[in-house]
């Protein structure tokens, strides 16, 4: 087992040491960090990229020859971290023998710990892993109780009693959706990180909202998906989405699937906190407003495009969701341009 020792947690000094210890291609863009790695040890990515407000953002595609220990030094401040797998899976421990807790694909988790005790990360050979980690640390002044690590703290430790803390949680799309969003930034320079940040923090939200939902309804993590029918529901979300256009039904999703009703609409509702009409419905609606706002079709055009047969009852849901009607919006839209 190869083992990696990060004593800092400035993120331009974890890729240097990244960098000694597995090599690669070490490039930036607006203080974004790129580690290309394609050597005997291993082949991928780790991107990694630090905001105002003690926020970071790290993010692993690798599959590593080796079985590789990553141990992360704690400081006197210790940061709460929070992740997400969503592809293969991890295991954390406090220490090298502390207690191992899996992460598995799809589920977020949250760490942190007592003062000057290491953290542990486990990636096994051969595997794909693709995870995040959105890293909160404190300010260096004690004591300022309005920097959200300290209101997390507040939320996660009573009375302030700072220990160690590791809560693998319920699994989640929504996550996935926002890294998938990440990695499909286009532009450069500071418009990357702007759009970077905007959607790491949306990350955060999700990940705190799923803490809370996870205390309120304790059995939520109990589910009778197996891992395989899990990956099965997140590939009829990505054919959802990629083909909203089609008259998508339970029982054609189902029968794609290899799913019973009651395990696909149990899957969704796991992971993206709703049935599958509602989701579909959704994702028509979004794909709709951004037609209206960088096409010239019409509303007619627009709904037909994506799969709605009543142009009524699109315009009903349409302003539900946006507080206007279809051709209100693209009203707006078009005085914008010519103002613009």
């Amino acid at each position: 087992m190869k083992t990696i020792s990060l004593k800092t947690a400035k993120i331009h000094q974890v890729f240097e040491q990244l960098q000694a210890d597995f090599a690669g291609n070490l490039t930036h863009d607006a203080e974004e960090h790129i580690l290309e790695i394609d050597n005997p040890l291993g082949q991928g990515l780790i991107k990694g990229i630090s905001f105002k407000g003690g926020i970071s953002y790290m993010e692993f595609d690798m599959e590593f020859t080796e079985d590789v220990m990553l141990v992360a030094s704690s400081t006197q401040y210790t940061p709460i971290c929070f992740a997400y797998c969503s592809q293969g899976q991890v295991s954390h421990s406090f220490g090298p023998n502390g207690e191992r807790h899996e992460l598995e694909n799809f589920q977020t988790g949250i760490l942190t710990s007592k003062t000057l005790q290491d953290n542990v990360l486990y990636f096994e050979k051969d595997m794909r892993l693709k995870m995040i980690l959105v890293i909160v640390s404190p300010t260096k002044r004690a004591g300022n109780e309005n920097h959200l690590n300290h209101e997390l703290q507040k939320l996660f430790f009573k009375n302030n009693v700072v220990d160690n803390f590791a809560y693998i949680g319920s699994y989640n799309l929504k996550v996935a959706e926002k890294v998938r969003q990440i990695n499909t930034v286009s532009v450069t320079g500071i418009a990357r990180k702007l759009m970077i940040e905007g959607l790491v923090h949306l990350i955060l939200a999700l990940e705190i909202q799923q803490h809370s939902d996870d205390l309120k309804n304790a059995t939520v993590q109990e589910s009778s998906l197996t891992k395989k029918e899990r990956e099965v529901v997140r590939e009829l979300s990505v054919f959802i989405n990629n083909y909203p256009e089609k008259q998508l039904s339970v029982a054609y999703l189902c029968k794609k699937g290899g799913l019973s009703p009651s395990k696909l609409q149990e899957g969704f509702k796991m992971m993206h906190g709703t049935t599958v009409t509602d989701y579909i419905r959704d994702v028509r609606v979004r794909l709709a407003e951004n037609l209206i706002k960088t096409t010239d079709m019409n509303i007619s055009e627009v709904v037909y495009s994506i799969g709605f047969i009543s142009r009524s009852y699109f315009s009903k849901i349409f302003k539900a969701k946006y507080n206007c009607s279809p051709k209100e919006y693209k009203d707006k839209q078009r005085s914008f341009a010519i103002s613009a």
